[in-house]
């Protein structure tokens, strides 16, 4: 075996290119030492739900092109992005089996890219949830400390890059799906603007356009790198930001000049902040400071509260929505234990719900992005913990036991709206707030946000730090997140899992 083959988890994605183009190995080393890793670690982490091996082989020998990640091997999210004749299971047992008979378009620019997908990764059912423990596949672990959670929606994705399975994988965002992970897993997490990267073709824009795909990483320089691969516009689509004024990746190392940024010490939506999360901010600030940078501790007025009632009746309309979606591609209907409690739940709500109600839920977002809007006025970016707590261990957001009674309970009354009154499932819906406080917000603004590893608590579980910018604006956030990668460099923190695939591959090659 290639001692570069043994140093795998050493480079990023780019590294990993150049090291194909120059000759020092080749596209089915990598993937070798990929499906290695998968092998070693996925027992672990439970991070793979379908493996797309014989695909992978096909792609290479065809030809991997010459596109900025020519053979570098790539894990595609079971949700949303769709392989023709690949199973795509959107995390539930109702979809497991529904098999796509087209590309999205996002898997064919990765694709001309250069990467090359050998698998999918776990997701939340219908990717609902901050947490990845889908009944239908098992709960994905995290390589930091295997009792707490990878995050979610994109916790598959995440925990397979932090394990040093693949450099990067792909991730999308609704709610903070590419966020909650990066911070979860101590990885770098962009959710870009609004329309930037395409949904079709058959995607109708999911939760109200509040959805965006792209990557997790371990380097800025891969995230900016998949962005320029993948950003425009593809046919029919209703959002298109302004383009960039250069190449996304022509921005590290580019100075970010002296930004003005707001901070806040205090949650947006969230009761409080956990002690050990205020102190990783207030060690982030410190270091903005010492870059040059002018930091101001400030915050949107959101009405917290009104926000999150108004995103949970968005997301019921939508996973009732959803439901009826794979219903008819399926032509059957969802057996019994098919869908989890939760989202029965949500279906629920979704069908109570009426077109006014709906229709002021959107209003209330819309509004509360408005206001969000108006203070980035004043600002470069916003700063705040990416999550309110560090992660959290595996089941705490899932049903307690109470609540599943109740839950259940109210699902099988036949009169809807006392459903909706009893405020059974905004009790469960609150503990997540908890969690993940304000990652929702830059979905309903459109404006890109970025989840940065810049602090590890005592338990050594990553926490993450949330930077947003005004609407189009990846550029800044680029810029700064390549100098504080510099400043204070994640590259080579590893978990123990990662670690100890690397030693193994290394006595391996010894041999």
């Amino acid at each position: 075996m290639s001692s570069i083959l043994a140093e795998y988890d050493q480079y990023d994605g780019l590294g990993l290119a150049q090291l194909v183009r120059s000759g020092e190995v080749s596209a089915e080393e990598l993937l070798d030492t990929a499906l290695e890793r998968v092998a070693q670690i996925n027992p672990s982490i439970n991070a793979i739900t379908t493996k797309m091996e014989a695909q992978a082989r096909a792609q290479i020998a065809r030809g991997i092109g010459d596109g900025p990640f020519a053979g570098v091997p790539f894990l595609i999210k079971d949700l949303l992005s769709a392989v023709e004749g690949v199973p795509m299971s959107t995390g539930s047992a109702f979809t497991k089996d529904y098999v796509p008979r087209y590309d999205s378009e996002i898997v064919l620019r990765w694709r001309r890219a250069g990467f090359v997908a050998f698998a999918k990764t776990n997701a939340p059912e219908f990717g609902l949830v901050p947490t990845t423990e889908p009944a239908a596949f098992g709960a994905t672990r995290n390589p930091w400390n295997l009792e707490h959670t990878a995050g979610g929606s994109s916790g598959g994705s995440g925990a397979a890059v932090a394990a040093g399975i693949v450099p990067i994988a792909s991730a999308n965002d609704g709610g903070g799906s590419i966020r909650i992970p990066a911070a979860c897993n101590g990885l770098v997490g962009l959710k870009p603007t609004r329309g930037r990267t395409p949904l079709g073709p058959e995607s109708t824009d999911p939760w109200m356009g509040n959805v965006v795909d792209h990557v997790v990483s371990r380097s800025v320089r891969d995230c900016a790198a998949v962005l320029d691969a993948t950003a425009g516009p593809d046919p029919g689509a209703p959002n298109s930001p302004p383009p960039p004024a250069r190449p996304y990746l022509e921005e590290i190392g580019a100075p970010p000049g002296r930004l003005r940024i707001a901070f806040t010490r205090t949650p947006l939506i969230a009761t409080t902040y956990a002690p050990q999360v205020v102190r990783a901010l207030e060690e982030t600030v410190a270091l903005l400071e010492s870059l040059g940078h002018e930091l101001v501790e400030a915050k949107p007025a959101v009405d917290g509260a009104a926000f999150a009632a108004a995103f949970l009746k968005l997301i019921s309309a939508e996973t009732a929505a959803d439901i009826e979606y794979f219903t008819r591609l399926q032509a059957r209907k969802p057996r019994k234990g098919q869908l989890e409690l939760a989202t029965r739940g949500l279906q629920k709500v979704g069908y109570v719900l009426s077109a006014v109600d709906l229709s002021n839920a959107v209003r209330t977002l819309r509004f509360q992005g408005r206001i969000v809007g108006r203070f980035m006025a004043d600002y470069d970016v916003f700063l705040t913990p990416t999550l309110a707590l560090p992660p959290v261990k595996l089941g705490t957001l899932l049903p307690t036991a109470s609540e599943a009674r109740g839950l259940q309970t109210l699902i099988a009354l036949p009169i809807g709206k006392l459903f909706v009154r009893s405020g059974q499932l905004d009790k469960t819906a609150l503990k997540v707030y908890e969690f993940v406080d304000g990652t929702p917000i830059a979905n309903v603004t459109g404006a890109p946000a970025i989840s940065l590893p810049l602090a590890w608590n005592e338990g050594g579980l990553p926490l993450g730090m949330m930077f947003s910018a005004r609407y189009g604006d990846e550029a800044t956030l680029i810029r700064l997140a390549a100098q504080l990668e510099v400043a204070k460099p994640w590259f080579d923190r590893r978990p123990p899992l990662a670690r100890r695939a690397r030693e193994a591959a290394a006595a391996s090659h010894a041999r």
